[in-house]
């Protein structure tokens, strides 16, 4: 588990030092384009109202693939929890849901984004920044409404204990809801390291199915995997980003992949 973690601090530490994409580079942060001009995966996640609303940078240094706000449906007063909450895009938008009432705690493990979101995020009042790891979250149990993240869950080596952390902060009544990479069908093991090349938020990703199944594992109810991007490669595109593949597997990786809302309930 340490080489895994060690090694995903590093890719995205390096990323927000060059506040570039880490594309490519096995990292699960892709800029505008990804390699060989494949539209990334943080493209479009949100809209243009709503990225006006922030300092400039926090688009440029959000590697999510989706937008957790879109279902989280976060109300005035409510403490939210971010996992991963890397530079601090989701966590400024949570602070202006939740009001001056609220709280919103950003959980990362990596130094030099937690220092990028306390300069992104100074004189916010509500959110408050904490270094540590998601699979042993420093939160007290009982105490957080809703929790968010965002294409972070798939780099963890133990979803399982993940899920069931956030099951344990959770108050009763209350809702995860993240967004994340997931497969759709089996895919070779040479097909998933090609599409890691490409984005590293793919060599960790579940099938849809077996997500819903280790959340409920973990206790929640109400457990839904709902579909936003199903990543597509025109034939053109996809010779040139997997040259390795043959045309077979390049079509196995075809529509292979998508980004989802994963959501559950704890009981009350």
């Amino acid at each position: 588990m340490d080489d895994i973690r060690n090694y995903v601090k590093e890719r995205y530490a390096q990323a927000i030092k060059n506040k570039s994409s880490c594309c490519g580079s096995g990292g699960c942060c892709c800029g505008t384009t990804g390699a060989s001009g494949i539209p990334s995966m943080t493209r479009g996640n949100y809209d243009g109202a709503t990225l006006e609303k922030t300092p400039e940078q926090m688009a440029d240094q959000s590697f999510g693939c989706g937008n957790p706000f879109t279902e989280a449906r976060i109300h005035p007063g409510e403490t939210v929890l971010d996992l991963g909450s890397g530079a601090g895009l989701d966590l400024f938008l949570a602070s202006e849901m939740t009001g001056p009432y609220g709280k919103v705690i950003g959980l990362d493990m990596t130094d030099e984004m937690l220092a990028t979101a306390a300069e992104n995020l100074k004189g916010i009042e509500n959110v408050s920044l904490v270094k540590g790891y998601i699979e042993e979250m420093p939160v007290e149990s009982n105490s957080v409404d809703v929790i968010i993240s965002n294409c972070v869950i798939n780099l963890s080596p133990d979803k399982g204990k993940v899920l069931k952390e956030a099951f344990r902060v959770l108050r009763p009544g209350g809702r995860f809801c993240v967004s994340d990479t997931v497969f759709l069908r089996p895919v070779t093991e040479r097909a998933v390291k090609n599409l890691a090349a490409w984005s590293g938020c793919i060599s960790g990703a579940l099938r849809e199915t077996e997500y819903a199944e280790k959340m409920r594992e973990a206790g929640f109810e109400e457990v839904e995997v709902r579909r936003t991007k199903v990543y597509s490669f025109p034939d053109a595109m996809a010779a040139m980003a997997f040259p390795e593949l043959s045309g077979e597997e390049r079509n196995e990786i075809n529509g292979s992949l998508a980004s989802a809302i994963i959501m559950g309930k704890k009981p009350l």
